[in-house]
């Protein structure tokens, strides 16, 4: 009996349960307008591809989610949904907005995104975004945004995601992000912008992730991004002027992420880079660097990643990833690499991801390291391919057999072809030249040692020729020694030894050569001799001395025929002049007499 009641109660409550909902669900239909479609268990309004031109009225008033997406709405007025006190998600993208009332959003007190992507905004006045005290992401971002005033977001202090990307800002007010105490990540893009807006970033404390585009300079500045110790990410892109990073650009970040794409940037800046020591991600992606050099990069110790795609890679030296002990990804697709050498990597058992494709790789015996771990390294799904060898132009040789890479992957030692000994005797002052050529495959370097056995440097009077040969101008006594010539490559090295002695110069002869050292060159291996003689200088003298005398004379006929001109010349002057007075008489009397005289001076 009790089970029937408690059985006819359920039955009763679950009638009434139904018969509400119906009552709800005929309500919250009857509420939304037309042409929205409502959903009531969501809590949701989708206006969106409506052709509408206002925001419709009306609107259930517990909606959470408000889409009205694709639209012609251009104005937003005040208190524009001050009916919608629960809504937490808004979208107003690809619409036709251009301007937006001061207090439009006034009542969304529980509104926590925004977005105002895809519009015609040009300014957002100051207190169009107040009334939104709990908002965490805002986006408005494919705009024609010119400049964001002071104060434009002192509303918005939970505010912790900012995107502005693709505007066309020209301007940033120092106090524009004034009030932002929340935010962590912000994309801007300023096409028209000259600098980087480094104090009004100074208000973003927390800001751990900023994203730059389009910026409009040569040169990032010394201390562009200052007071940002929380930011960990920092990406630059498509600044096509962008060509040199200061030594102090980066100071004071601690950064873990950083790309710098898209942009000009000729070479690796090292220094800059130098005090990241958590970088883990490093992107240098579509620039033209040429060289990634040796042991320049250390510093870098949990560096993981890095990527310098569709650069202009000519060469990665040997030692360039020394000290990246982590290193597990590297990709360098579509450069001018011909090779990469194991020797580059601090230790190729971290790497794991590789990237190489679309390179003129010619097929040596530097590569072979790479084929034997190619069941181990990950290359993308892209195969490399032979470019420069003539006997394996297009195979994919990492589809070979071991059998087979040992006999296409080979190199030739180096051989310096003229191995004729080369002893040079000069007197001090002369240059000399010491030729050193060599063949190999891979073709080898040339680098030269002096008698101290350390390399000689690329400038200064003893330097290396970018044939290989040694030049050694103005020798002097102490330039003398063994030089040696090493030609090395993948294969090994050989080496030349070449001998000089210098004659230092009699000590009359030193003191004449200092007099006469601004016509005297000395030839290459001392060949050529003095070009003026004892006659020469005579010949010379005469005809300086013939040039001042002319000079002279045209002076004094000059003066002659102008003196003619001013009428006849008195040769006499008559001077007046007054002598010193007299004095005469006792004491309490005076006397005086004064007399003019002349005298009469002959000029000369």
């Amino acid at each position: 009996m009790f089970e029937r009641i408690a059985i006819h109660g359920w039955l009763c409550w679950a009638l009434y349960l139904l018969a509400a909902g119906v009552t709800l669900t005929s309500e919250s239909h009857r509420l939304c307008p037309q042409p929205c479609r409502c959903n009531t268990m969501l809590l949701e309004a989708n206006c969106s591809d409506s052709q509408l031109n206002t925001v419709p009225d009306s609107l259930p008033q517990n909606t959470k989610l408000l889409n009205l997406t694709n639209n012609k709405i251009r104005t937003l007025v005040q208190q524009q949904f001050k009916a919608l006190p629960q809504l937490l998600h808004l979208d107003l993208s690809d619409n036709e907005l251009i301007f937006i009332e001061v207090e439009s959003f006034i009542g969304l007190q529980n509104l926590i995104n925004l977005r105002l992507a895809r519009n015609h905004l040009k300014i957002i006045p100051v207190g169009a975004l107040a009334g939104m005290p709990k908002l965490k992401s805002l986006d408005m971002s494919d705009n024609e945004i010119l400049v964001f005033l002071d104060f434009t977001f002192c509303d918005l202090p939970a505010l912790q995601f900012l995107s502005a990307a693709d505007n066309d800002i020209v301007f940033i007010s120092h106090q524009a992000l004034s009030g932002l105490t929340s935010l962590e990540e912000l994309h801007l893009d300023g096409c028209n912008l000259t600098a980087v807006p480094t104090e009004a970033l100074t208000q973003l404390i927390r800001l751990r992730s900023f994203h730059f585009h389009r910026l409009g300079i040569e040169t990032l500045p010394n201390y562009s991004f200052r007071n940002l110790a929380n930011l960990k990410e920092l990406v630059i892109s498509h600044c096509p002027g962008l060509k040199m990073i200061s030594g102090n650009s980066l100071f004071g970040l601690n950064l873990t992420s950083l790309a710098i794409t898209h942009s000009n940037l000729s070479s690796v800046p090292y220094i800059p880079l130098q005090h990241l020591v958590y970088l883990v991600f490093l992107d240098f992606s579509f620039n033209p660097i040429t060289y990634i050099q040796g042991n320049k990069l250390g510093d870098l110790l949990r560096l993981q990643e890095l990527r310098l795609v569709g650069g202009s890679l000519l060469c990665i030296e040997v030692g360039a990833f020394k000290g990246l002990s982590y290193l597990r990804l590297l990709n360098v697709s579509m450069n001018f690499l011909s090779t990469l050498e194991m020797g580059a990597f601090q230790s190729v058992d971290t790497l794991r991801t590789l990237g190489l494709d679309n390179n003129p790789l010619a097929c040596d015996c530097r590569l072979l390291w790479l084929a034997r771990r190619r069941l181990i390294l990950d290359f993308g799904g892209n195969s490399l391919t032979c470019s420069t060898s003539v006997h394996s132009q297009g195979l994919h040789f990492l589809d070979l057999e071991e059998n087979e890479l040992s006999g296409l992957l080979t190199c030739r030692q180096p051989r310096i072809l003229n191995r004729k000994s080369q002893e040079t005797r000069v007197e001090q002052g002369h240059t000399v030249v010491f030729y050193c050529n060599a063949e190999g495959d891979p073709v080898p370097s040339v680098t030269w040692l002096n008698p101290q056995l350390k390399p000689v440097s690329p400038t200064g009077r003893i330097w290396v020729l970018s044939n290989g040969s040694l030049e050694i101008r103005y020798a002097q006594p102490q330039d003398s020694g063994t030089y040696l010539c090493v030609a090395s490559n993948a294969a090994g090295n050989t080496s030349l030894p070449v001998r000089l002695h210098v004659q230092a110069l009699p000590k009359s002869s030193r003191n004449l050569s200092r007099l006469t050292g601004w016509f005297v060159h000395p030839g290459v291996n001392g060949n050529q001799k003095f070009p003026f003689d004892f006659k020469t200088l005579l010949v010379a003298a005469a005809i300086g001395f013939i040039s001042f005398f002319s000079s002279v004379s045209v002076c004094f006929i000059f003066m002659l025929f102008w003196s003619k001109s001013k009428g006849q010349i008195k040769h006499t002057a008559t001077i007046a002049y007054v002598p010193r007075s007299t004095t005469s008489g006792g004491k309490g009397g005076a006397g005086s007499h004064t007399e003019t005289s002349r005298f009469t001076m002959k000029l000369i």
